[in-house]
Formats: C-alpha cells, structure tokens, sequence
C-alpha cells in the first residue's frame, strides 16, 4: 500500500505551481486537517436532523441569485451551517499564512527564484479556497437528503452554492491580505476594513440592479461576479503590495494605496450605479479592480536600456607592470629618452 506521501505527491504534479503545491502538500498532511473535516460532517448531520424534525423549509424570495446574503440565511439550519464553515471559519485560517512567510524572512528566499509575488499569493489564495470548496462539495449529498422534506427549490440551493463559493473566495482573499500585516489587531482591523467595503460595495451594486430589475436577473448576476472578482483581486493586492523588498523614496508605500482603495470603492461604485441608472455598479468595481492590479507595479526598466558595466576599481587604465627584483636593470620604457630608455 503506497504511503500518504506517494499519494499526494501522484495526485499533486509540479505543473500546477511551486507554491500551490508546496501549500497542499502542507495542509493535507497536518493532522489539523482531518480532525476539523470530520467534525464538519457530524454539525451537517445534526443540521439535517435538525430539519427533518422541525420540518423547515425555504422562505419565498424573489431575488434568487448568486450573493444574496438574505435568502442564504432563510434556507435552513443545513445552509446556515454550510455558511459559517466555509464562507467564514476556513477562510479565517488564512490570518496566519503570509505572516509565516514574512516573520521567518521567506518571502526574501521566493522572491530570489523565478517566483514573483503574484505567483506567491495566488498560490496561498488556490491552497486555502480549495480546500473550502473541498468541503462545500462534500456537503452537497446532505443538501439533496433534504428533498425528503420538501419544499426544495433546486435553483434555489444552486444559488446557494454559488453564494457560497462567492464569499468563501473573497473571505480567503481577504484574510490572506490581512494576514500580511504585523499584530493581531491590525490584521483584525484590516480584516474588518476589507469585510465593510465588500458588504457596502457589493451591496450597492447588486441590490439595486434587482431594485430596478424588479428581480434578480441577468444584471444582478454580472454585478454579483464583479464584485467577486473585485474584492479578490483587492485582497491578494494587498497581500502582494507587502511582499515589495524595496520601496523608492519617490513612491508611496504600496500597501497604503490598496488599503485607500478599500476605503473609496464603496463611493465609486455607488457613484457609477448611480450613474447608469442602478444597473451597471459592475463598471466601478471592474474598474477598481484593474486599479488593484496595476497601483503596485515593481518599476522596471525598458528593454532598451543596456545594463551598467562592472563597477570595477581601475577596470579603464592599463595593469601596471610587476615590480622588478631588487638589484636588477629596469625594462627599457618605449617613448622615453635615449637608445634603450635608462639614459
């Protein structure tokens, strides 16, 4: 029987990245994994008993659609407990990834191989939002038990799924972000900053195009994957802007900007829903997410420039000639006076 090594080193090939492997590898052979795993399965069991017994069931919402936060909550104790395990208290862990890096100095040591710091964060985000979805798909047998109940909507539990899958990927963004920074109250704070801005951005944009849409329909969906990929982009932004080994005089500390950018989105997003008529809040949050992607760029210069020479003490004048023995006659010097250049 091949060991747990062999397995995962089979089920895990190089080509899926250095750093997203090298995070799987660690998370799967922590015993920390399997215990928390299997404790997820027994809150879901008792979550479907829970059910069955009180007979809940969905509450009708006409805004059935991916994040919305509401309907979430009314779909039942299963859902709640799918939520809180994988929309929050997985992506939690995330608060102490990259201050492993950072503390032991081994963000230094990556950054010296042909990693760069994208490559760095965005193996950290793949390592920890796989296993939440890892879970997520390991509790969908329990959502389809529960169409024994009845009352079930099968496009309802997909929007579900989506929400969750939505929240789970901004919650690890966002707390490996956080996690970057040094001291529990200022990840908490940051987490906590990044959390408001996500809520009131989001927010805006979705809820509203389903104000003017009467429903949710094909604008609140777009708004809802902006506001995704937004707020992910922002969180590994962040993360990334901490891994700059250098910093000009000239230049703003990066992660002062994303951390400004936390802050503004919420009225630019407002701003642009405002602007097209509550429909297109999508257009504020792609718009900050290219900001995000390009307000920490490592300056560099262009393919024209040619290197500098060797810095070498004397590389421009001749090698001086070697001292003759004591005693012995001095080679004639060309261009001096005389015949053999001693007269």
């Amino acid at each position: 029987m091949p060991s747990v090594e062999a397995v995962i080193k089979h089920d895990l090939p190089d080509r899926f990245g250095p750093m997203l492997v090298k995070e799987m590898r660690q998370n799967m052979r922590r015993g920390s994994f399997i215990i928390p795993f299997l404790g997820v399965h027994i809150l879901a069991v008792g979550a479907v008993v829970l059910e069955f017994q009180t007979g809940a069931q969905d509450r009708f919402s006409e805004f059935v659609g991916m994040l919305n936060i509401e309907m979430l909550f009314s779909s039942g104790p299963l859902w709640l407990a799918i939520t809180a395990i994988c929309a929050v208290i997985m992506p939690l862990g995330g608060l102490v990834l990259m201050g492993q890096e950072l503390d032991e100095g081994n963000h230094e040591l990556l950054l010296l191989t042909k990693l760069s710091r994208w490559k760095v964060v965005r193996g950290k985000f793949f390592s920890l939002w796989s296993l939440s979805v890892l879970t997520l798909f390991s509790l969908l047998p329990y959502v389809i038990v529960r169409y024994q109940i009845g009352g079930v909507e099968l496009i309802r539990d997909l929007a579900c799924t989506m929400t969750v899958l939505a929240l789970s990927a901004v919650m690890c963004a966002g707390a490996i972000g956080a996690s970057s920074f040094r001291g529990l109250g200022a990840r908490i704070a940051t987490m906590l900053l990044f959390v408001g801005s996500a809520t009131v951005s989001g927010g805006v944009a979705i809820y509203a195009s389903g104000a003017f849409n009467r429903g949710s329909g094909v604008f609140w969906h777009l708004n809802a994957i902006a506001a995704t990929l937004c707020f992910v982009m922002m969180g590994l932004g962040l993360a990334r802007s901490r891994l700059r080994l250098v910093i000009h005089a000239y230049e703003v500390k990066p992660s002062f900007m994303v951390v400004g950018l936390l802050i503004f989105t919420p009225f630019v997003v407002a701003m642009t829903t405002a602007m097209t008529a509550g429909f297109a809040g999508m257009v504020g949050l792609i718009g900050m997410a290219l900001v995000a992607i390009y307000a920490d760029v490592t300056p560099k210069a262009p393919a024209w420039v040619k290197a500098p020479g060797a810095n070498i003490p004397g590389g421009g004048s001749p090698p001086m000639p070697p001292p003759s023995p004591l005693g012995s006659v001095n080679p004639p010097v060309p261009g001096a006076g005389g015949r053999n250049g001693n007269e």
